[in-house]
């Protein structure tokens, strides 16, 4: 890749699926745009932009999906690593004589990509939106109901009582305890932290109709997911899915290497979550693709101190919650989400580019060799 980092990244959603289409038509793939109903910050048209690059529909037995913008602002991240991608001669190569279908899906959430909000337009966390929404109760969150009017006070900044009730929450369960609690979903505060949702959102129904088009006949199927927000600053934690169970877990470390981590055994900078984005694909495949085998990883890049990334996300939900906040309260939180998802440094895209590279690489080798089930 002879371009510098730099090239690959913008400034605003606009610009980001400009930068994405525009990869696309020099590396001779065909975007397939799937609109939202809303415009965007700048009155630009949103979409979630479909590229596939590899053998027809219905004839890919191997299947790789890199997709961005899950949590809205985070694409910016996302974006930057499919657009160095698209324009790295050296990876469509290796794709080409592969063999393997790649499907990027970029802006799975554009309206909080363009608008600089982790969630969706519904307000909705969409990696938490993938439960079963007929069965009620919905899955409950005690620690988050406990939490809640601390997290998200009537004024803000938050004052000394409401963090001294956070801190006394940490006293008594320790951070483990504190951090799912926050983070690990919950439904029934809507303009909360990490809400689920009540049905599916527009990125829901949009997505889940996207692979149903494009995942028929796949018998291996590899997702890696693009997020930023949590661990040290430019390192990309490698966290299993959870698609394939145990055997998924054990392939995605022959894959991706021993350190991939585990929601399940606890050894992730993420908190255990509900309402799974990746679960989709093994629902899909049932219908489209029975048999097929699913490994994936969440690429969980590093920005921000935790407790950081969490200020910035109780400010954002306080602002939505209160429009009519000064005019210089609100750029300034909308300044804090963004930098707390995008470190916007040469240094820092060029460590995101050479790790994506290499867990690309790393999955189509996997494809490649994995034994069809």
């Amino acid at each position: 890749m002879s371009a510098p980092a730099e090239t690959f990244f913008a400034q605003s959603y606009a610009e980001a699926r400009a930068k994405f289409l525009a990869a696309a038509e020099s590396a001779g793939l065909d975007p397939e745009p799937h609109r939202h109903p809303l415009l965007g910050r700048e009155g630009e048209t949103l979409a979630l932009d479909v590229l596939r690059q590899g053998p027809a529909r219905g004839r890919a037995e191997r299947l790789l999906i890199l997709s961005s913008a899950c949590h809205g602002v985070e694409g910016f991240a996302g974006s930057g690593i499919q657009c160095g991608l698209l324009a790295d001669t050296e990876w469509l190569a290796a794709v080409r004589a592969s063999g393997v279908c790649v499907l990027y899906l970029h802006g799975l959430n554009p309206h909080g990509f363009s608008w600089w909000r982790r969630v969706t337009q519904e307000g909705v966390d969409l990696n938490r939106n993938f439960v079963d929404f007929h069965q009620r109760p919905l899955p409950a969150n005690p620690g988050y109901e406990e939490l809640a009017s601390a997290l998200l006070p009537r004024h803000w900044p938050p004052s000394a009582e409401n963090e001294a009730r956070l801190n006394d929450y940490i006293a008594r369960h320790g951070r483990a305890a504190w951090q799912q609690a926050v983070s690990g979903g919950q439904y029934t505060q809507e303009l909360g932290l990490f809400y689920g949702g009540h049905t599916p959102t527009w990125s829901h129904i949009t997505l889940r109709h996207v692979l149903e088009e494009h995942l028929a006949g796949v018998r291996e199927l590899a997702w890696i997911d693009l997020h930023t927000g949590l661990g040290p600053c430019g390192h990309g934690e490698r966290i299993d899915t959870g698609l394939g169970a145990d055997e998924g877990l054990a392939r995605a470390r022959q894959w991706w290497g021993a350190g991939v981590t585990s929601l399940r055994e606890g050894n992730s900078s993420s908190a255990p979550l509900q309402g799974l984005m990746w679960s989709v694909a093994e629902s899909v495949c049932a219908q489209v693709a029975p048999g097929a085998r699913c490994t994936g990883i969440a690429l969980e890049f590093g920005t921000v101190p935790l407790d950081e990334m969490i200020l910035a996300l109780r400010a954002d939900h306080w602002l939505e919650a209160h429009p009519e906040a000064p005019p210089e309260q609100a750029q300034a939180i909308k300044r804090q989400i963004r930098e707390a998802f995008y470190i916007d440094t040469p240094a820092w895209k060029t460590q995101l580019l050479a790790q994506a590279r290499e867990a690309a690489q790393q999955a189509l080798a996997g494809l490649g060799a994995a034994p069809h089930p």
